[in-house]
């Protein structure tokens, strides 16, 4: 069994993956100031509220967005398995034809997204990372990352909002029966939903435009299942998409036995 860790600015999602199976999936904070002692006891957690084993595990890969917390985790992970695992970044085999202006600058997030939407899904394609940022990837039908873009997520959306007017309150994310909000609340919740939505479906119509052709939308993060349904455009929910291309990419760069 392989541990997938994926590192984002808000949320840490680890795995376990048994060849395309994943055996068990968790969600943690991204807490910067963690110890190692601290993350290495949510490993331990997570592995016993899942029945598994440390000795299951035959090998881990981590990728982060959040570098203050990559050593960290590596460290706990070392600690609690014994084992040192792999990092996403310059250097590691993907597979993937990059054609950007510096390749080195391209995220970890959307490089194991990448590997994984070329691996499952039909090209040409958009990949959504719905997370702290929204990103998207465009993959063509060649298979050639071409770039993409990067804008608020919901949440920072939302806290910016509340931090920086006098009377708007934080309000939890649910769509609202009616588009139009009678109410306060519900004006916050369908502009940041709706908004998003609406957003996603534009930046899709000119990708189209641009590639010349129509593209296989792919959307995964925290409230991708939420805010994919409300776009006009057909946009797949993939939640194990990181997972997935973090074992790709795993076997793809394994030590030799």
């Amino acid at each position: 069994m392989i541990l997938a860790i994926d590192i984002g600015n808000t949320n840490i999602v680890l795995g376990g993956c048994r060849g395309d199976e994943i055996v068990f999936r968790e969600r943690l904070s991204t807490v910067r100031t963690a110890t190692v002692l601290e993350y290495t006891a949510l490993l331990k957690t997570a592995f016993e509220m899942n029945g598994v084993s440390p000795g299951e595990i035959d090998g881990a890969i981590l990728s982060s967005v959040a570098p203050g917390v990559t050593g960290t985790m590596k460290a706990a992970v070392e600690k609690f398995l014994h084992i040192t695992p792999l990092i996403v970044g310059p250097g590691i085999k993907t597979g993937l034809r990059i054609q950007i202006d510096n390749p080195a600058q391209l995220g970890s997030d959307m490089v194991v997204a990448a590997v994984a939407g070329v691996q499952q899904y039909p090209l040409p394609l958009i990949l959504i990372d719905m997370g702290t940022a929204t990103t998207l990837s465009v993959v063509d039908k060649t298979g050639t990352f071409r770039g993409g873009m990067i804008l608020p997520g919901v949440t920072v959306s939302h806290d910016a909002l509340i931090r920086e007017t006098a009377q708007l309150q934080r309000v939890a994310f649910d769509v609202p029966k009616t588009l139009i909000g009678r109410n306060t609340a519900d004006c916050m919740k369908s502009g940041l939903l709706y908004g998003s939505a609406g957003a996603l479906d534009g930046l899709i119509d000119r990708i189209h435009l641009e590639l010349g052709e129509p593209c296989t939308a792919v959307a995964t993060g925290g409230l991708a299942n939420l805010i994919a349904p409300l776009c006009r455009n057909k946009i797949l929910v993939d939640d194990d998409l990181l997972l997935s291309g973090l074992v790709l990419l795993y076997n793809k760069n394994k030590p030799s036995e």
